[in-house]
């Protein structure tokens, strides 16, 4: 069992407000389903994983969310930079712990690789930080021993293609060492999603609302 636990920060999947970029071509409903069924697949692989502890940072009211086995929490307004790093403090309540947060857009992690991103955290030592890069320039994972530093987050602009630099940088700036996780593609866009999907177990959430949606689309 890791001493590291993992803080999942998301939005409750709802037509508006969901996954906006995968619209066109999908419907506000259908993007929503593609998120619903990320964030299913995605806690799903945390419950597997053997990590101390499960976080969920929850933007919007859970609705038909599984959230069985975590602790959640509501994130606080502002932008993306400053709900993460709130979500890091609200996930330390009682002090320093190793704890890694991903997104909910990355449904083709493994428990297998949260255990090893935990494990890459926990042999650093306070003294690192571990960033998993996507290919558009962002990250999808970012593990710290401690809350302070992901104070940082709010200066740095989020959904750009040079996110995960500037993060990099920023932590750098602490005096932490970035250790590398590996790069995964996180769904913005429906050519992502399809991407995705093809990762995934053919039996998963993802995999199938996906498939669906690209046979509604006419894109299958």
């Amino acid at each position: 069992m890791r001493a590291t636990q993992v803080l999942v920060i998301t939005k409750a999947p709802v037509p508006g407000r969901s996954k906006t970029r995968l619209s066109p071509p999908c419907t506000p409903e259908q993007a929503a389903g593609i998120a619903a069924a990320a964030v299913g697949d995605t806690l799903d692989a945390v419950r597997a994983a053997p990590v101390a502890r499960r976080v969920v940072a929850l933007d919007g009211p859970p609705g038909e969310l599984e959230l069985d086995g975590f602790a959640v929490f509501p994130q606080v307004e502002g932008d993306l930079g400053a709900r993460l790093a709130a979500a890091f403090a609200d996930a330390m309540p009682g002090g320093d712990v190793p704890t890694l947060l991903i997104g909910m857009d990355t449904p083709q992690v493994t428990p297998e690789l949260l255990d090893r991103c935990a494990g890459l955290l926990e042999a650093g030592g306070p003294g690192t930080a571990v960033l998993g890069t996507a290919p558009d320039g962002g990250w999808w994972a970012l593990g710290l021993h401690a809350a302070a530093p992901a104070s940082v987050l709010t200066d740095v602009p989020m959904s750009r293609d040079d996110t995960a630099v500037r993060t990099r940088a920023a932590l750098q700036a602490t005096g932490l060492t970035v250790i590398d996780l590996p790069e995964l593609t996180d769904i913005d866009h429906f050519p992502d999603a399809l991407s995705v999907a093809a990762l995934c177990p053919p039996q998963s959430r993802t995999a199938r609302t996906v498939t669906s949606v690209a046979a509604a689309l006419g894109l299958a």
